[in-house]
């Protein structure tokens, strides 16, 4: 029979456990790094964004010409093209060490936390939340590193972990199935 108090404790636990986890490394690691501590924030002028070597580029409007068909026509304003500021790229690589701690902790975390759901056979709804918040730290883990990773690590890890949880659910249900018989058998 389900149990709807059972189903809210476990999705309060799901939430409350990624909470906890992404403040946890927030805390651990600090704030994660912001364009404006790199950049400076008036690159949206084009004198400052050629001085601080960007490239800037005109705003452009598509519009049909019965002579020329399709073409690109200047509108007023425009951006810079960050990809050319030195300072992106300080930015990009305090990013990327930062998010790597996050990934190398939030990774093994969710998986310990899914882990330790899969323990507690007897309350479903702790089980089940804790298992949910788990999945919850891995996506997030990897979610902030995955644009930093190759595909061939990013293979291997979802791989891994695939392999992992596999094993963790085989391995646990067949262990509660021999919890429960003992259980009932009154050995």
């Amino acid at each position: 029979m389900l149990n709807i108090k059972n189903i809210i404790f476990g999705f309060a636990i799901f939430i409350l456990t990624i909470f906890v986890g992404i403040y946890g490394l927030s805390t651990l690691y600090g704030e994660a790094p912001e364009y404006g501590d790199y950049c400076p924030e008036n690159l949206f002028n084009q004198s400052v964004c050629e001085s601080e070597g960007g490239v800037w580029v005109e705003n452009t409007r598509l519009v049909t010409d019965e002579r020329d068909g399709i073409k690109a026509v200047p509108v007023s304003g425009g951006y810079c093209q960050y990809d050319y500021t030195p300072c992106q790229k300080d930015f990009e690589n305090a990013e990327k060490v930062y998010f790597k701690k996050i990934f190398l902790t939030a990774l093994p975390l969710g998986i310990l936390i899914v882990l330790a759901g899969a323990l507690i056979p007897v309350l479903e709804s702790v089980s089940a939340g804790l298992m949910l918040g788990g999945v919850g730290m891995i996506v997030y883990g990897t979610g902030t590193y995955w644009r930093f990773t190759d595909d061939w690590m990013k293979f291997v890890l979802s791989l891994a972990g695939l392999i992992i949880l596999i094993y963790a659910a085989y391995w646990f249900n067949k262990k509660e199935k021999g919890f429960w018989k003992r259980l009932f058998r009154g050995k």
